[in-house]
């Protein structure tokens, strides 16, 4: 059977205040488009469909209009956890209603799998789809203990006795999957994931969801697509736009599964052409090196982040005239020559010895009393024991 993994489409996120739902829209279009001439038999979408708990109304309506496209009347069954930025009850509000169409949506994190039927290949998928696990949506408390380490270990062995007791169900006659959006250590993030853990401790090790008999996990929260190393074949599928700049030059893409029960899955990798790229332009020259930019057309359908080097203020005509030139402009950071050497200033400062740091600070303290030796070495000798 060929399976469709995508997550993280965060419909109703701004960038800065600037609407995305046009290239969200765009998006759901190349979806429908790729389930339809990729032959996919099952869709998994791994959570965060929303960007809000309260999501706007256009935003909702995109939503049930993707899923009945690429539900295509019953005829694909999709299947979709709630994200950390999902309200469990409210996604899955629409269950009964959606179940008649094939289509999964999972809200809460329970002990529950899903045996799904595939009409084109005659086989069976079982399906064990984990929700965002957090503390609250468990109902427990998972340590008393506040050391994050220890509430790692405990919130790790939690999910891991989960996904054990579901994959009980796994059958050799069956293709088993595993569905979660989680934060799985090894996983490299990015500035636009809003942190799902309190420190690290809402991170589980990959042997928690690697159980005997997956043949693959789907994993969802991490916008860069990748692949987890594991014991059992593990995938982000990353974000379908890039929603932060930290983000500028990352390929958007989802990933189909080629799987057979009892069989070795082959990924592909299948890159997005919607949504608009972000770019960061570094004008060391000033203005006239950002209008020759534009005068060339440069990153013309681009999301910008523009920093600028000025040697005067800059005015709030000269903005305008720019955010007029090309409405991509999010950002317009002008860098003056004091703030460039303050920066460096820091950078010096930083690789500076303790004991000089210590002394400069005295000197500017004092008014320009330069410290005794005596004064300083009881300084380090302070700092040493504090540290050790």
């Amino acid at each position: 059977m060929r399976i469709l993994h995508t997550a993280d489409w965060h419909f109703g996120r701004t960038l800065e205040g600037r609407s995305r739902l046009a290239e969200q829209e765009a998006f759901v279009e190349e979806l429908a488009h790729i389930v339809r001439d990729q032959q996919i038999d099952l869709v998994l979408l791994a959570g965060d469909v929303y960007d809000s708990v309260n999501p706007p109304a256009a935003a909702e309506q995109l939503f049930y209009d993707a899923l009945a496209r690429l539900a295509d009347n019953g005829t694909r069954p999709v299947a979709v956890v709630a994200g950390n930025h999902d309200h469990p009850d409210r996604l899955a509000a629409a269950a009964p209603l959606a179940q008649k169409l094939g289509v999964l949506l999972m809200g809460l994190p329970e002990d529950r799998h899903e045996l799904i039927p595939i009409a084109r290949t005659g086989e069976s998928a079982c399906l064990f789809g984990l929700p965002y696990p957090s503390e609250s949506r468990l109902k427990e408390l998972l340590s008393d203990d506040a050391e994050e380490e220890l509430l790692r270990a405990a919130y790790s062995d939690r999910v891991k006795h989960i996904a054990m007791g579901q994959a009980k169900h796994f059958r050799a006659d069956t293709v088993n999957l595993i569905m979660s959006h989680i934060y799985v250590l090894g996983g490299a993030e990015s500035e636009s994931e809003r942190p799902i853990q309190v420190g690290g401790a809402y991170t589980v090790d990959t042997s928690a969801l690697a159980v005997s008999g997956a043949q693959y996990v789907a994993l969802g929260h991490l916008h860069r697509p990748q692949n987890i190393k594991a014991a059992s074949l593990m995938r982000y599928s990353g974000s379908p736009l890039a929603y932060s700049f930290s983000e500028h030059g990352q390929a958007k893409s989802v990933t189909i599964l080629d799987v057979k029960p009892g069989g070795e899955a082959k990924l592909e990798e299948l890159f997005l052409s919607c949504g608009r790229p972000l770019a960061l332009w570094k004008a060391d020259s000033g203005l006239s090196q950002v209008h020759k930019w534009l005068d060339e057309g440069r990153d013309a359908k681009a999301w910008i982040d523009l920093e600028i080097n000025m040697t005067e203020a800059m005015s709030m005509e000269q903005i305008h005239t720019l955010r007029k030139a090309r409405e991509g402009i999010v950002n317009i950071r002008p860098i003056y020559p004091e703030m460039e050497a303050a920066a460096a200033g820091e950078a010096s400062m930083r690789s500076m010895p303790i004991d000089e740091l210590f002394r400069r600070y005295y000197i500017r303290q004092t008014g320009g009393a330069e410290p005794e030796a005596e004064l300083i070495q009881l300084f380090m000798e302070l700092l040493e024991a504090q540290q050790a």
